[in-house]
């Protein structure tokens, strides 16, 4: 009889938290699938993959995460193609600027929480068919930085990324803790995993500006504490991904020491959670009718 080699598809896979998440996997023995928009980092971050394995374990699939509609597309090949061991949802990102998805939503919101829940969305079945599974969300302390109303798409005045990209994370930890209860009954266990501070590309890009007025006094401390390597920054996403200790168990953020964590938790309460139900729904059908 064959011996199973499980599936992984990681997001954000040929860079920082994403590749060395794949990196770790490969090395214990998963094929993994890489998505990401750059076929030269793709084919980089494969090479990568495979020598960890020592075999060819990896795989770089093109796709534009910003867009719905791809993504929705990614998720339909990739389904289509069986049975799947694990979704990483590590796509995400925090930005000085704002800018928008082809959809018209603030990238925030787009890469943060509407692109995995999409992706998620479509590879349930394919989930299932590999139970007991997992999917794992990752996740942000940025979450304390969030503003917590939900009415509109964005809050009213200006834009800070730390806030913008907290306030997606918290919605899509909601999400997270709501999913797992809906998958309990399938084997599908889903956890979010808060990797902690680490100094990725994205990182590397920020400024003073990501920052409300009321934080911007602790921006060197802030800026130092983005120092961690992303190898150390792994451990989190790898745990809730791997740890035979976790089987069977849904609805937890793993932390940066890859050990569960409920503080991020303290955010997320029924109230909330129906808020970002009913605002996601909204976002979903402005993007149907964007496209």
């Amino acid at each position: 009889m064959t011996e199973h080699t499980p599936k992984a598809v990681v997001t954000a896979g040929t860079g920082g938290i994403g590749l060395e998440t794949a990196v770790g996997l490969a090395r214990r023995g998963w094929d993994v699938t890489l998505v990401a928009r750059d076929p030269a980092r793709g084919e980089a971050a494969v090479a990568r993959v495979d020598e960890a394995a020592g075999r060819g374990a990896g795989r770089f699939v093109r796709a534009d995460l910003s867009s719905l509609a791809a993504t929705r597309r990614l998720g339909e090949r990739l389904a289509g193609e069986g049975a799947l061991d694990l979704l990483v949802n590590n796509v995400g990102g925090m930005w000085t600027e704002r800018w928008e998805s082809p959809e018209g939503i603030e990238a925030s919101i787009a890469l943060n929480h509407l692109s995995p829940y999409v992706l998620t969305e479509t590879l349930l079945d394919a989930l299932a068919a590999a139970a007991p599974s997992r999917i794992v969300n990752v996740t942000s302390s940025a979450i304390a930085a969030a503003e917590t109303v939900f009415d509109d798409a964005e809050p009213a005045g200006p834009h800070y990324g730390l806030a913008a990209t907290g306030r997606a994370k918290l919605a899509h930890l909601a999400h997270s803790v709501e999913l797992a209860g809906r998958l309990e009954s399938r084997g599908v266990s889903v956890l979010a995993a808060d990797p902690g501070a680490a100094a990725t590309d994205n990182a590397a890009l920020m400024t003073i500006d990501i920052l409300p007025p009321a934080l911007r006094p602790h921006w060197e401390q802030i800026r130092k504490g983005v120092s961690a390597p992303v190898t150390s920054a792994a451990r989190s996403p790898l745990a809730a991904a791997t740890d035979p200790a976790l089987e069977g168990r849904t609805g937890l953020v793993v932390g940066p020491d890859g050990t569960v964590d409920d503080t991020l938790l303290a955010f997320v309460t029924p109230e909330l959670t129906e808020a970002v139900r009913r605002w996601t729904a909204e976002l979903m059908a402005t993007a149907a009718r964007a496209s």
